[in-house]
């Protein structure tokens, strides 16, 4: 048995990434526009290949189920944040549910590959103690070939986002889908992903042939994709969404999951704007101003504190009285200006205070 990080040849991942972005660039954004893939033949690199035509309306249903969960959420109320709450939880409902749209996506645009098989539920691997000291004792490469018992004794568990099994190959992939890696920063954070990662490779070909109608792989990779397409780094495991089509053997992919995102953000960016306007109050304002004349002047007033006021109305009610001489520069003594006495400033670690 394999097990080791994705990688693809030199130059293989400079000629997918120039496919996909030559695919991008002839969709068509137009109201009602079918959108179609050109695929010259010396760019094409797999036997298989999906439009986003084919697959619009069922990546279409996919985006529109996760907007309707994500604007069914009751959010808690905070004292905080106050009647903003409903804006930071339509926001936390995003970041959960783009992951879930990305495996939903993935999962349907497979299926143009005869040979993929995606597995996505009741994926819980065990993390085999013998696994996790091997992976943190040893280079990741020195454990080729090397498989254990997924019955072994374990501490705790992983649940990858998808396990893909190209028949065809045996090869199983266990990916890891988000959104972005940009939250995870110099962290640890992504470094025990990797290792819980790696140490379910160990077990996966035992754990498929137990549980899944006794499949057979003989090579495992694991890939963290970025949804976001930052620089990926294949050597540790760092594969980027639009590099996607080398994982499926599939051609347009990529190109697929790029329009299913920035239609996904367009619907949440609506949903945004509509939230922010109810709390901001914009709808009441006009309504209530609708007979002002900056409103018909084509200059709505927006009420974020009280009742909305213009320009001149406040300055009015903030100019000061022409005999009061409160502002007066004059009242002031000249030795004031002078510059206070230096104190002595004692700095040093918290104590706790003595006793009086």
């Amino acid at each position: 048995m394999t097990t080791h990080t994705l990688s693809v040849p030199t130059g293989e991942v400079l000629r997918s990434t120039a496919a996909a972005a030559s695919v991008f660039s002839q969709l068509s954004f137009g109201p009602g526009a079918r959108i179609g893939i050109g695929e010259p033949a010396a760019l094409r690199r797999h036997p298989h290949i999906v439009r986003f035509a084919e697959v619009e309306a069922d990546l279409d249903l996919l985006i529109d189920r996760a907007i309707v969960a994500i604007a069914d959420g009751e959010p808690i109320e905070d004292e905080i944040l106050g009647h903003y709450v409903h804006i930071a939880s339509l926001v936390r409902a995003v970041s959960f549910r783009e992951g879930k749209l990305l495996e939903q996506a993935i999962e349907r645009l497979a299926k143009a590959n005869p040979n993929i098989t995606v597995l996505t539920q009741s994926l819980k691997l065990p993390l085999v103690k013998a696994a996790l000291e091997a992976v943190s004792g040893n280079d990741w490469s020195s454990l080729d070939g090397v498989k254990l018992d997924c019955d072994a004794p374990a501490k705790g568990s992983y649940t990858p986002d998808l396990i893909v099994i190209n028949r065809a190959r045996h090869t199983a992939y266990i990916l890891d889908l988000k959104r972005s890696l940009a939250s995870y920063g110099d962290t640890s954070r992504l470094e025990e992903l990797k290792l819980k990662m790696m140490a379910s490779a160990m077990v996966l070909p035992d754990w498929l042939y137990k549980n899944h109608k006794r499949m057979m792989v003989d090579t495992v990779e694991v890939a963290i994709v970025d949804g976001a397409s930052r620089p990926s780094d294949h050597a540790t495991g760092i594969w980027a969404l639009s590099e996607i089509d080398e994982l499926l053997e599939i051609d347009g992919v990529a190109a697929c999951m790029a329009e299913l995102r920035l239609r996904f953000g367009r619907r949440v960016q609506q949903l945004l704007e509509a939230e922010a306007r109810k709390a901001l109050g914009v709808k009441a304002a006009v309504a209530l101003d609708a007979g002002h004349p900056s409103i018909m002047a084509g200059k709505p007033l927006i009420a974020l504190n009280g009742s909305a006021r213009s320009y001149e109305e406040e300055q009015a009610m903030t100019a000061p009285d022409e005999d009061d001489g409160h502002y007066e520069l004059g009242c002031f003594d000249e030795d004031q200006d002078d510059e206070p006495e230096p104190v002595r400033i004692r700095v040093g670690f918290a104590r706790r205070p003595r006793g009086h």
